[in-house]
């Protein structure tokens, strides 16, 4: 048993070099075996002929580790009003556009300006 503050600090520095070297040890392990099962994968999709799509992987880079989820982008929806410039709008939820309030605001309907 360690008697003083000074041999106490020895046996923490020891610990913790031995700690990083066991990190170091795990992460060499954790290397080789994710060689292995990259190969692994590498070969069953060869096996089977899956594509990106089948795995419904991104085509526009890695997944940073496999943490980032695949999503597809929104859909815009599609427009149902069309504004005296041109300008349309969906009739989502939401704000309306200020074109929309000011035609409504000058007595306006939503119907005069239905595209259809």
């Amino acid at each position: 048993m360690a008697s003083t503050l000074a041999d106490i600090n020895s046996q923490i520095k020891k610990n913790e070099e031995h700690i990083a070297q066991l990190r170091a040890q795990a992460e060499e392990l954790r290397n080789h075996e994710r060689a292995g099962v990259i190969e692994e994968l590498r070969q069953k999709i060869a096996e089977y002929g899956l594509t990106a799509a089948d795995l419904k992987l991104s085509s526009r880079g890695s997944a940073a580790g496999g943490k980032r989820s695949v999503t597809a982008s929104p859909v815009k929806a599609a427009a149902k009003y069309r504004g005296p410039a041109g300008e349309t709008w969906s009739g989502g939820r939401g704000r309306k556009p200020r074109w929309v309030t000011e035609a409504l605001a000058a007595g306006k309907s939503l119907s005069d300006y239905e595209i259809k």
